[in-house]
Order: C-alpha cells, then structure tokens, then sequence
C-alpha cells in the first residue's frame, strides 16, 4: 500500500448532478422467456429480468470435468454460501468425444447429474457450449482427431457443422427437461468462445442448439477483443488483474490499470490477443473490428478474474484483494451481471494423447502446467477456501440484498488525479462509489477532504443534493467504498453513510436489522432524512432538518443502533469479511465465522482448517446437535445488544508439520524456447531433478474429511507422482503448493532448481529468487466436517 502523505480532493467537495436515467428499451432483443411463463426471464437494454423485476446474477466458473465428482457438492455448496446465484461451466469436446462417434457422459463428465446438482443446491446454470472452449484446454478443447479432418472449424463449412451437430445434440439430450422454462436450473448457453470476427457462424450455433431442442431465455457469447457478435447473442466481457498470456519482459501489462477505474468502456482488447495473434494473424492493433452498440444491451460479464493461471515464462501473483477491488471497480461501473473465471480450481485431464493442457507443442503461445488447474481462485484446486471468498462474499451479500434496486440504476463515472469515483442510481437513490485501490505495483495513496455533493433528479424532491459525508473525510489508501444514498429503512430513509451496506434481515413485525460495514479507517456517520429517535453508541445532530448520527465507538460485532425499530449493526472489516447469510436451523440467519461455512438440508456445515471454530448466529439458535466434532455453546458479552448466540466447534482439522529436507542439490536444464511466439519452455527432462520421498503418516489423515500436503520451497518446476503417475505439478512462482493426500497415499516430488539465467518472470514481491531448489516446511493440512443439526429448542 502507498504510503505517502494524503493527497487532497477537490474542496469543498466533487460536485455532481445527475440526469434522470433513460427508460430501458424493450422487446428489441430476440432472448427472454414469453408472458406466462413461471418466473419469467426476461432482458431488457439495461438489466435482466425475473419475474417482472430487475436482477443481478452473479456466476462463477466451476468446470465439472476437472474436478472429482465427489467434490462437485462441495464446490457448489461453497459457490452458493459464498453468495453466487449460477455457476457456469465448459462442456470440453475432447473429453466428452475422446474418438469420433463414442461419446461419454459417465462420471466426472456427467453434465446432467452436475446440472442437477447445482439446481438442488439453488444455483442457476450458464452452459458453455463450446464447440472451441480455449480454458487452457489442449486444442481449445478441441478433440485431436476433429484437426485431422479437411475442414475448417469455428466457421460454417459444412463439414464443420455436421460434427456439430452431432456434438450438440448429444449435449442437449444430457440437458432435456433442466431448462429453465421445465423448472430446471439452465438459464443461458453461450456459443463457442472468443470467437472474434465469425458473427454468422456464432448466429448458426444458436440455430443449431435451438433445432437439437434446446430452449433457454439467454444466449451469450464473448464480447471481448471487439468480437462481432450477432443481435441474437447478448455479449459479455472480462477483465484480469494480470495474464499469465503476456510475455516476459511485461512488469505489468497495459490492460490492467484501467480495471481499477470506474469506466463505461465494457472490452478488453487484449484478452485472448496472444491465440488471435499466434494463431490467426490478428493483432490487436488492426483495429478492423466494429464495436457493438452498448446502449442496445445490459453490461454483463463472465470473465472477471477470480485469481490467474501461470504459464512457464510468466506467473503473475494475484492477490485476494486485487480480485475484490476490481469485482467492485466493475459493479461501480455498471455491471448488472458479475460472472468470475474461475470460482473454483480444477485439475487438468489426461486423455489417450496425453494431459490435455495447452502446450507449445499443440501450437499454443504457452504452456501452463500439465496437471494444476488452480487459478488461485476463490475455491482452489483441491478445496481450499481462501481470502477472496470471502472479501467477494460482502459484496455479493449486498447484491442479494439490494440487487435489483442495483440492476436498474445507471452509473455515471469520474474522477481525477486525485480521487476515482462513481455514482451509481436511479431517479431518487443510489450508491457513491469512490476508490484508492491498485495494486501493489502502482498503489495509489491516501485520499484528504473527500466529499461529495449529489444531485439526484428527484421523484418526490427534484434536486434534492446530499452531501456526503456532511464534513470532510480523509480515504486511506488500498480502500473501495460504496456509500448509500437514499437508502428505504422500514420507518425512515437513510439519506447517507460513510459506511458500506453488507444485508439486511427482516425481523419480528416491520422490524429489520440492517448491516453495514465500516471502513477501516473511516469515522461511521449516518443521516436519517428528517427527524429520528436514535439510541446506541452515537452521538445525533440536526443539520438541515435531518438527523446526523456520529458512531462513538469503534466498530464491531456488538455495534448495534436503532433507529425506531430498525437495528443497524455496524461492522468493523474483519468481522464483515467473517459474514454469511445462510437458512438453517428453519430460518435465514446471519452467521459470523473464523472458518468455511455452508448449509446442507438446514444444517450448517463447518469445514475447519483449525481445531477450534467460533460461531456467532442471529438469531439466535440454542440446542444444536454435532456430528463429526463437538459444539459448546458459550455466554454472550454483556455488551452484546444483538444477542448472539455464541458456539465454539471443535474437530480435528488444522497442520501437522513433516521433516523437511531444506536445500537439495539437482541440475537446472537449459532454457528452451518454443510455440507461435518463441517463448519458454517449460521442461520435460527430470532426471535432473531433486527428488523428496514424502511418507504420509496414516494418523495424520485419520478422521479428517480432507487433507492437504503444503509444500513451501523453491525452484522452478515441481513435480508430485504417484506410482510414476503425475498427480500434480508446480511453477513455483512465490505461493506454497498444495497436493492431495486425503488417500494417505505417499508422494514423491521432484523438483528443478531456479536459475535466473533462465529469464522466466516472476512477480517483483517475491524478487530475488534463490538459485537451487529448497524444501523450507512441509505441512499436512487437515480439514474437517462438522454438521450442526436443530434440536427443537434451536428451532
């Protein structure tokens, strides 16, 4: 984070006056359900639509095929108490016809039953249909024999099409009867992928799976890169942090900035720029592509980076914080559908031509580990909950609360040298979104004599201007905020807050609690349009007729004022960052967690990565039963003006340390180049290599419900086999290595030294790399399962 000296806004304040948004065109788009149909989807030139009203998905990417099929409920379960409405997943050619004519369907590659899961689960489906998928698929995803053919792909020769067919109808038949209009789960399909300047092929594709049966309310392709995309497919968009697509001698590529302003622009020219280049001659220079009508279509995305891949010559570090900044930079901007790649890691597949990643020797710009397919995402290859399912999950808690009052606002965007800001509203409310935020390697610095002055255009108070807050406020640096405006209370209308909307809950009557959360760093004020009774840890003002409430004390879990029957709960970030909501114990409830939660049946399920879990719930539930670990109920602070109900879990999870075996001695092999674009290599050759025998005590991984090997080192490229087999491998690239050993099966590492001589890039922060290869920890990382099911006294 920057640390220089605040900078000063414009004084006394950014002054903004806002137009009355324009009425949403209609009907103008060939998408959406017809009238009658149950919960109606419908889309309009600003929003999706449900039952008669706007609303805001939020997807995440989790491919079925490369995750275990015992884990796709877990997964799912995780997307949906982290606040995700759908998942979206590829349907990878090369897997599901691994020969011409012989289609499988079976196991992990069961799209129905994963299909089915996801609707048991209460997650929407996005259906990427492909035929080309890219996802660091071998060939795109591609089948090997489908190159062999005298035709051309991704166009409608109608060779092409046939195979297409063919593939389409087989997907479709796995789908019959989990259309949304049948009550399932299938929202939208997307045609092919990054498909750039082929719009009536992409047009025939939609045809295609329309004529093999398939019926759902939207169809999508890829918008980026200024693709041409027909008016019978909504375009969606991306954006990274990083790319692991860029070449070595990139410190930061140009296309990462911009995602940390607030923007109307929706393209990123340079996603995908590496295979347009390599592989079709197509630079993102030419600039021959139209651009599409914006006004004409909601700002959707699909690609938000949930972290970032590695290939061998660059492996950008993500960080957790970097992917929230940008999430909000974009709903700031006006995304009206927040849809990340990827939610949830994977592993790559191994097909009878080998692992089905792509490689230099496919004919693809880089190679990415043949195995690993974690992406540092929310949910990581093997489980893993990590910081940003949760940073993500506050924001997401907000859409659900306030989605479709979200969706139909319209956002006017500004800002300076200074300060980077958005507001985001509608006629009579809205949200103002200011930003410090950017990554380590270009941070911006705190923020002086931030104020804003918005003008909204009024139903009952044309040009009524808040002011917020109602005296200047210093914005620290490596913060996003998103103040209210004009916010409905049940009794009143909170006019402003210089804290952020987390959810809110309804209570007994017309009561609610309402939570919001408090920025570090930022004193809490509240302004009640109009005169209010206030009780709670404040002091109130009068000032210009409303009430102005100052929080004296600092935020917390026991933070609560009322405000004539409306509770405002006021959070400190940490503690938000602990928040679900979830139903269980027969109601919706707010729970405070240290560690994964989700809901099963109206159980709450802990997954612990320490012995101990600490619960908070409201309301309250007393009387809960444990299975896999034990729960002790404990006594609430006298403070408590919520009345939590406080429970400690215990289960046998958390680290358990192995030898290991520091520096090892092993011979780096000589940089190789190859591919399109002429970079490195990832070697093959291991014989070199240091080799770790690690034994996996069967005492370690009894009673856990998973279990993890951490290896902290480095080198250059790891290896993990099993048997010969391997099982998982690694571009050291500053983060530890996790391979699953939930089998108790030993693992054998093998591990290649670093040398700088080689020219790979690495991320500045974990400059300088040491030459040689070394084994600093290895750690077991014990997860369990704790179920905690009602008695009647919960209930």
């Amino acid at each position: 984070m920057a640390t220089d000296a605040p900078r000063p806004a414009m004084t006394p304040a950014h002054t903004i006056t806002l137009d009355t948004p324009e009425t949403p065109r209609r009907g103008h788009l060939p998408m959406g359900e017809p009238a009658g149909t149950a919960d109606r989807i419908e889309i309009t030139s600003r929003s999706v639509e449900r039952g008669g009203d706007p609303t805001f998905p939020i997807t995440g990417e989790i491919h079925y095929s490369r995750l275990p099929r015992e884990r796709w409920d877990d997964a799912l379960a995780h997307a949906k108490a982290g606040g995700l409405t759908s998942v979206a997943t590829y349907v990878l050619w090369q897997a599901h016809e691994p020969s011409p004519g012989d289609f499988r369907w079976d196991g992990n590659l069961d799209l129905r039953a994963f299909v089915s899961l996801a609707g048991q689960h209460g997650l929407d489906v996005v259906v990427r249909m492909g035929p080309w998928a890219h996802g660091e698929a071998r060939n795109g995803g591609f089948p090997d024999w489908l190159l062999t053919l005298p035709l051309t792909p991704r166009t409608d020769d109608p060779a092409y099409l046939d195979l297409v067919r063919r593939l389409y109808a087989e997907i479709v038949a796995q789908l019959e009867g989990l259309a949304h209009a049948e009550g399932g789960p299938i929202i939208a399909a997307q045609m092919d992928n990054e498909l750039y300047d082929h719009p009536e092929h992409l047009a025939t594709l939609r045809r295609i799976a329309e004529e093999a049966g398939l019926d759902v309310p939207l169809w999508t392709a890829t918008g980026w890169g200024g693709a041409q995309v027909p008016d019978t497919l909504l375009p969606v968009y991306s954006a990274y942090v990083d790319g692991f697509w860029e070449d070595e001698h990139t410190d930061w590529p140009s296309f990462a900035p911009v995602h940390f302003h607030y923007s109307t622009v929706r393209d990123d020219l340079t996603v995908g720029a590496d295979l347009r280049e390599a592989l079709d001659g197509v630079s993102v220079d030419d600039g021959a592509i139209a651009l599409k009508d914006d006004s004409a279509v909601p700002f959707a995305t699909c690609e938000l980076g949930g972290g970032m891949h590695v290939a061998y010559h660059r492996r950008p570090l993500v960080t957790e914080h970097d992917v929230a900044a940008l999430a909000h930079a974009k709903i700031g901007s006006g995304s009206v559908w927040q849809g990340y790649y990827m939610y949830s890691g994977g592993t790559q597949r191994v097909g009878a031509e080998g692992t089905q990643q792509e490689s230099h020797a496919t004919g693809y710009p880089n190679d990415v580990p043949t195995r690993t397919y974690d992406f540092h995402a929310p949910l990581g290859e093997h489980g893993q909950v990590r910081l940003h399912h949760h940073l993500l999950r506050r924001q997401h808690l907000w859409l659900h609360a306030d989605g479709a009052g979200i969706a139909a606002m319209t956002s006017t965007v500004g800002g300076d040298d200074a300060l980077r800001w958005a507001v985001r509203a509608d006629a009579s409310r809205g949200y103002v979104f200011a930003t410090t935020y950017q990554p380590a390697r270009q941070p911006l610095a705190a923020v002086a004599d931030v104020q804003f002055a918005i003008t909204l255009p009024g139903d009952s108070l044309p040009g009524d201007t808040v002011t917020v807050p109602t005296s200047p406020v210093s914005l620290p640096a490596g913060v996003h905020v998103a103040w209210p405006l004009n916010l409905p209370l049940a009794r009143h209308t909170l006019r402003s807050a210089t804290a952020q909307m987390l959810t809110r809950l309804a209570l007994d009557g017309d009561h609610e609690l309402l939570v919001l959360t408090a920025t570090d760093g930022v004193a809490v004020e509240l302004v009640i349009t109009g005169e209010a009774s206030v009780t709670g840890p404040v002091t109130t003002a009068t000032v210009d007729g409303h009430t102005v409430v100052t929080l004296t004390e600092e935020p917390s879990e026991t933070t609560v004022v009322d405000i004539d029957g409306t509770r405002i709960l006021i959070l400190d970030e940490a503690s938000a960052t602990r928040a679900y909501v979830l139903d269980v114990f027969g109601r919706e409830r707010l729970i405070l967690a240290d560690q994964p939660v989700t809901a099963a049946a109206g159980d709450l399920v802990v997954h612990p990565e320490a012995p101990l879990t600490s619960l908070a719930i409201f309301p309250g539930a007393g009387g809960l039963a444990a299975a896999g670990g034990t729960a002790a109920m404990n006594p609430s602070p006298a403070a408590d003006a919520l009345a939590w109900s406080r429970w400690t879990v215990s289960a046998a999870a958390g680290p358990v340390a192995l030898e290991a075996p520091g520096d090892l001695t092993a011979t780096a092999p000589s940089p190789q180049r190859g591919g399109p674009m002429d970079r490195l290599s990832a070697p093959t050759a291991f014989s070199d290599a240091a080799r770790v025998e690690v034994a996996i005590p069967a005492s370690v991984v009894s009673g856990a419900d998973r279990a993890l090997l951490r290896v902290e080192w480095t080198g250059d490229v790891g290896r993990a086999l099993r048997h010969g087999e391997v099982v998982s491998d690694h571009f050291w690239h500053g983060r530890a290595w996790d391979i699953d050993v939930t089998d108790g099966e030993d693992v054998t590492l093998a591990l290649l030294p670093w040398s700088d001589a080689t020219g790979v890039w690495v991320d500045p922060s974990v400059r300088p790399v040491p030459a040689g290869v070394s084994v600093r920890a290895l750690t077991v990382h014990r997860i369990g399962r704790v179920t905690l099911s009602a008695t009647e006294e919960a209930r």
